[in-house]
């Protein structure tokens, strides 16, 4: 049944709204795709176990120039790739909006929710932001929503990808909690030809802005280290294929990354394949 949030897409922001006109007619240059994946296969290589990100100093993103406002940074803005499932493009049947979904706000994303309901396969991973106001002494943001999604162990999108266009796992909303916090449960993502492994996030300033698809005040991407997708993807099963890929890409070649290695946008992660990973990342946002 839908929530009483379930209501028309608003109006996005005209970047968003370009993006979103290009993928629908079929076109997307390489300038715009932040995200180069979806039919294709996985790939990654070797073993380790953890790594952190800087969350201090100033750095430059993708789309903006990440800043320094007293002792955190606002992360770079990113594309949201020719994925997002928000409302802002289409798939094979037309609006891809996971947002209007029911079930869409949860903290665990591995099943997809409303008439689907499969399942992502895949290394136990919890994904938790930490929304911080980098404008204002990065006083945490409680009460602001975030949308999170990402691909499949197999490299492909829900709601896209020819193989799972009629599932929506992988992409779920959350609301910060009093420490600013939202927790995800979810799985490894593999890494898919030309792209870094990523998880890709928009956030809002209220739940009811989340499920409209409307008013984002940032939309970036966290960058998964270089340890923990090297033991994922030599030694989890149904991540043979990530391997490869993982191999020929690196933070500094990625199209997103590569302006300053991700600085901003490494999560620091601990874990194993066997009892599963944690991802956590401070998010600074200028409200």
């Amino acid at each position: 049944m839908p929530t009483p949030f379930d209501h028309l897409l608003s109006s996005q922001a005209a970047r968003r709204r370009a993006l979103g006109l290009i993928a629908s007619a079929g076109v997307m240059p390489l300038s715009l795709l932040g995200c180069g994946g979806g039919d294709s296969s996985s790939s990654s290589v070797a073993e380790d176990t953890s790594t952190s990100g800087s969350t201090s100093g100033s750095t430059s993103g993708s789309t903006d120039t990440g800043s320094t406002t007293g002792t955190c940074s606002t992360i770079p803005s990113e594309t949201a790739g020719p994925y997002p499932g928000d409302g802002t493009n289409s798939n094979s049947s037309g609006v891809a909006n996971a947002l209007l979904l029911s079930g869409i706000v949860r903290s665990d994303i591995r099943t997809s929710v409303d008439t689907a309901s499969g399942t992502a396969e895949g290394v136990p991973l919890t994904v938790t932001l930490t929304l911080v106001d980098s404008g204002n002494s990065c006083a945490v943001l409680a009460g602001y929503a975030v949308y999170l999604w990402h691909a499949t162990r197999d490299g492909e999108y829900s709601m896209y990808s020819s193989a799972v266009v009629g599932e929506n796992y992988l992409r779920g909303v959350q609301v910060s909690d009093a420490n600013g916090q939202v927790s995800f449960t979810t799985i490894f993502p593999g890494c898919y030809s030309g792209r870094w492994p990523h998880i890709h996030f928009e956030v809002y300033p209220s739940l009811a802005s989340a499920t409209s698809g409307a008013n984002d005040v940032k939309t970036s991407q966290l960058a998964l280290p270089a340890s923990a997708c090297a033991q994922v993807y030599a030694n989890a099963s149904g991540y043979a294929s990530s391997a490869t890929n993982f191999g020929n890409i690196s933070l500094a070649s990625d199209n997103v990354f590569g302006n300053d290695s991700g600085v901003l946008q490494l999560a620091t992660v601990t874990g194993s394949v066997s009892a599963g990973f944690a991802a956590t990342l401070q998010v600074g946002v200028a409200v």
